[in-house]
């Protein structure tokens, strides 16, 4: 207790330095908030105790992706030479993703540093250390070199998360590791078996499979991947990853997993009763991840947490007023978008006077599987669980010109609406090319609380994978060019009540 006191007194030796925030981590949501707040002319202190850019450049989103972009390109080559390709080395590909961090951390740090020196805004500062609150107005500071304590106004809390450990696999992140391990490796591994079928498992299962140098087995409970999407969503991503050689041990738990003459060995449990043990080089662990909570001062000033461990807020202002949060500590979706708008909305919150609330409804997430799936609002198995009666369009890729042009006709595009005559978008599934480029005009319009007659009247581009949209609002209004009653198998168009679904008959 003596030491805790000690700990926590201010008792400085040089003047305190004075800040209107302080931004407690330098990821994507610390960054965005300080640079919202330089708009408002305020002096701004970013303490960061690894890396400016955090998960969201290392052994995150950009880091994933980049190694997503890379196996993308070696499975084109694999299919092109076929056995005349000779692979390529996990080297080749670190240097590849090395080159994509490197280009976005100068990018970063350079812009950071000449705000920080430009005559006419020296409001920006950063720190390097990890920071801790004392109380709500003042914050410790542990460098290399020693120590500070600053004063502030507000302090925005974004120290993003972490992946989550299971106390009972000997996690060492080199045979058996979390996202953060897989750059420790020297080589692909031969065998890679992964626990954990949401969307980063199955992202890391179509990126190791696309290269073709590893065996992957994916461990899911549920009798299908990513059970929080449609089905069809689902049964498309899981077709095209066993064709890629990936095995899906599907309604399995694991009993255990050790590591065994440096190599894995694990023991599977079936809902049938059948039991399994299986050897591979490599295991990930990707059960998750954790918010960033220890060691900030949370329990100095009253923070209060969820039963989850993520930080109490709302609307991004904690249980303490002048303390913000954004990004993974809040209970939101952990996407860097998400944490980018809470971080700007928190700041603004502070120093721009009244605002909406954040709203959520037309959250969009990418997932970087193969093909590509790119998801927006509400799915039609959320709309069953709430009693949202519902009119769906599909539309499948073959009959999209620019998808044939391509000759990737995999994927399909899917808009829900209400099942009334307003007919207002609910949601948005697209999987196949270019997925991630097609939601953003549903994305707006769900965000506006708009129907689809914007959707059904435009003109689109031509050849274009978007024109599948079109299709699919016509098809909803009864107006589209090829017609669900005669193509069933391609396009299909049907209302959702009570569970129960049913063609719409136009014709």
């Amino acid at each position: 207790m003596k030491n805790n006191k000690m700990k926590n007194t201010i008792t400085p030796t040089v003047e305190i330095e004075k800040y209107d925030l302080v931004v407690i981590g330098g990821g994507p949501s610390g960054y965005a908030g300080a640079m919202r707040a330089v708009d408002f002319g305020k002096k701004v202190l970013i303490v960061e105790k690894d890396k400016i850019g955090g998960a969201g450049i290392y052994n995150g989103a950009l880091w994933s992706k980049a190694m997503w972009e890379f196996s993308q390109k070696v499975m084109v080559r694999r299919n092109a030479e076929q056995e005349y390709f000779k692979g390529v080395t996990f080297e080749e590909m670190m240097h590849d993703v090395n080159g994509a961090i490197f280009d976005r951390k100068l990018q970063m740090t350079l812009h950071m540093s000449l705000l920080q020196s430009e005559t006419i805004n020296k409001n920006l500062h950063y720190e390097k250390g990890r920071a801790e609150m004392i109380d709500k107005n003042h914050v410790r500071i542990f460098k290399t070199n020693g120590e500070k304590i600053v004063e502030t106004d507000f302090i925005l809390l974004a120290t993003g998360s972490s992946p989550r450990y299971l106390n009972n696999i000997p996690i060492d992140e080199n045979i058996i590791v979390t996202s953060n391990g897989i750059g420790n490796w020297q080589e692909f591994p031969e065998s890679l078996v992964i626990l954990g079928a949401g969307v980063i498992g199955c992202e890391f299962a179509t990126i190791f499979s696309n290269i073709g140098k590893t065996k992957v087995y994916l461990i899911d409970k549920g009798d299908r991947i990513l059970p929080f999407e449609d089905e069809d969503v689902a049964k498309m991503v899981t077709e095209n990853l066993e064709a890629n050689g990936v095995t899906i041990h599907k309604n399995s738990s694991l009993v255990r997993m050790e590591i065994k003459e440096n190599q894995v060995e694990y023991e599977l449990q079936y809902t049938d009763g059948r039991t399994e043990i299986l050897h591979v080089q490599k295991a990930l662990v990707s059960v998750g991840r954790e918010p960033n909570v220890k060691n900030i001062g949370l329990e100095n000033v009253g923070v209060e947490l969820t039963p989850r461990d993520s930080v109490k807020d709302f609307d991004t202002q904690t249980t303490i007023p002048n303390i913000y949060v954004a990004g993974d500590l809040t209970a939101e979706m952990s996407l860097v978008t998400v944490g980018e708008r809470e971080a700007r909305h928190a700041v603004r919150k502070m120093f721009g006077g009244y605002i909406d609330t954040l709203k959520y409804r037309n959250l969009c997430t990418i997932m970087f599987l193969n093909p590509e799936v790119a998801v927006v609002g509400m799915s039609e198995q959320e709309a069953a669980s709430k009693g949202i009666s519902v009119k769906v369009a599909k539309i499948d890729y073959s009959c999209i010109a620019r998808a044939i042009a391509m000759r990737k006709t995999k994927g399909f595009f899917k808009i829900i609406v209400t099942n009334d005559s307003e007919m207002k978008i609910l949601g948005m599934r697209a999987i196949g090319e270019h997925a991630s480029s097609a939601i953003g005009a549903v994305q707006l319009l769900i965000y506006m609380g708009k129907g689809i007659d914007e959707l059904a009247h435009m003109i689109y581009p031509h050849p274009s994978i978007i024109e599948g949209i079109q299709e699919c609002v016509r098809m909803l209004l009864n107006k589209s060019i090829y017609k669900p009653a005669i193509f069933r198998d391609k396009l299909k168009c049907y209302t959702c009540e009570n569970g129960v679904c049913t063609p719409i008959q136009y014709l």
